[in-house]
């Protein structure tokens, strides 16, 4: 009887299968240092307890991505250990803040099944929730992955694709119990920048890049325990290792610390897609377009609706062609809610 996982294939699944992931993860002050020496991470909110609690909160909280990694990472072994690509995102919430020493675990539920024309591949989408050692949501998203089919002759399921919400409402989001920017330290934070100085249209080029080392992008995604064979084994992909998607979204919202140091707080995921492959020696830069404001109920807290590109070179601002397709230097198109002091 084998005693290994060779991962589930498109054919595994069925709507409505829970898949509760392995291995619960202790996350500490550790993980928040190996993240700000991975990223050149600055937001002021999650490097100082003093300046958290300045904001109303107990302590400075994990990097919302860390999270969000940690999250992810536990789904690999059952979602994508199989996956030809991640496809894209929605429904990301940020219910609470996660802290050093909270425990994470991940369950996520098949919504959605597709298989591909081809007949060696489908789409499978899963909603994943992550929750600490108390039982409380911290973290929810869909996601849909192309996945192989083992067994070309299998039969192919019932087309099932959920329907998802383009873009978050406002009162989506979840704002941090006590969250409060009314003392907010301008001088502290890096920029004078508030919610009412940016325009929606606006864009910001960020200026500056890193060029993505193989050892670094290795050792962030044995940090999440995201085991997808692409990230590691170069004879399942022989052009190359492919960059943790992830890598690129927390390089690139790293990036965007000069020209948007205020926005501290993510706390929604409306849609996100990895345009097209990154592999080591690729310099990530990164612009973003101010999509929506809207104010909360939260005292001097304010949230903006940003669209962040991470491109590897290309010119800033362009992201499609005349065709409608993502242009070959833009890696990532990331949609999301943050939070800023009014």
């Amino acid at each position: 009887m084998a005693k290994t996982n060779p991962g589930r294939f498109f054919e595994d699944y069925a709507v409505g299968d829970i898949l509760t992931h392995a291995v619960p993860r202790t996350v500490s002050g550790g993980e928040r240092a190996m993240y700000h020496g991975l990223y050149p991470a600055r937001h002021a909110l999650y490097s100082a307890d003093t300046f958290a609690q300045a904001s109303g909160l107990p302590a400075s909280p994990l990097d919302d991505l860390l999270t969000f990694h940690v999250v992810f990472g536990k789904t690999v072994p059952d979602v994508s250990l199989n996956a030809v690509a991640n496809l894209g995102y929605a429904e990301g919430r940020w219910l609470a803040p996660a802290y050093p020493g909270d425990t994470l675990t991940s369950v996520s539920e098949v919504i959605g099944l597709k298989q591909n024309s081809n007949g060696k591949t489908g789409v499978v989408y899963v909603r994943t929730t992550g929750t600490n050692q108390r039982g409380e949501p911290v973290l929810e998203y869909c996601r849909w992955v192309m996945v192989r089919k083992k067994n070309l002759d299998a039969p192919a399921p019932d087309t099932v694709i959920p329907k998802l919400k383009s873009v978050l409402e406002p009162a989506d989001l979840v704002i941090p119990d006590g969250l409060d920017f009314t003392n907010y330290d301008f001088a502290l934070a890096g920029e004078p920048h508030r919610w009412g100085d940016y325009e929606i249209g606006e864009t910001i080029d960020h200026v500056d890049g890193v060029t993505v080392e193989e050892a670094e992008h290795m050792i962030a995604t044995r940090l999440w325990q995201n085991t997808a064979k692409v990230h590691f084994d170069v004879t399942v992909r022989p052009e190359g290792r492919l960059i943790y998607g992830g890598h690129v979204i927390s390089m690139a919202r790293a990036l965007s610390f000069n020209g948007l140091a205020n926005a501290q707080m993510i706390v929604g995921l409306n849609g996100g897609a990895h345009a097209n492959p990154c592999l080591s020696g690729d310099t990530i830069k990164a612009w973003t377009e101010v999509l929506d404001k809207a104010e909360t109920s939260a005292p001097g807290v304010g949230a903006i609706r940003l669209r962040l590109v991470a491109t590897k070179g290309g010119d800033p601002f362009k992201l499609k062609g005349e065709d409608g397709r993502y242009l070959p230097d833009v890696l990532l198109d990331l949609d999301y809610w943050a939070l800023m002091p009014l």
